[in-house]
């Protein structure tokens, strides 16, 4: 049972990768058309730039008062702590599966 749990936790993170790659690529292309000091400050090849997500991550992007990027990069940011969290969920359900299997 604890690794059915482990498995909706890899099947949470999995549909936050999918949000993920929809809203972070809207929202890098909104800052390159609509904000070139973010972009430069994100650098090129932003994707999965440690940098650029940690900048996502800590609300960067309410910085520049923009609705729109806020309205990109809020679901963006929600998708990664989703997969981010589901991930450790689901490692620490494999940890415990090895632990009382033992």
């Amino acid at each position: 049972m604890i690794l059915f749990f482990a498995l909706l936790f890899v099947a949470m993170a999995i549909a936050g990768a999918c949000a993920f790659v929809i809203f972070w690529p809207l929202a890098l292309v909104h800052i390159r058309d609509r904000h070139p000091a973010i972009g430069t400050q994100l650098g090129a090849g932003a994707f999965l730039n440690p940098t650029a997500l940690g900048w996502l991550l800590r609300g960067g992007y309410r910085d520049a008062n923009d609705r729109n990027l806020t309205g990109l990069a809020s679901p963006a940011r929600l998708s990664l702590l989703t997969i981010i969290i589901a991930l450790v969920l689901a490692g620490l359900l494999w940890a415990l599966s090895a632990v009382v299997s033992a």
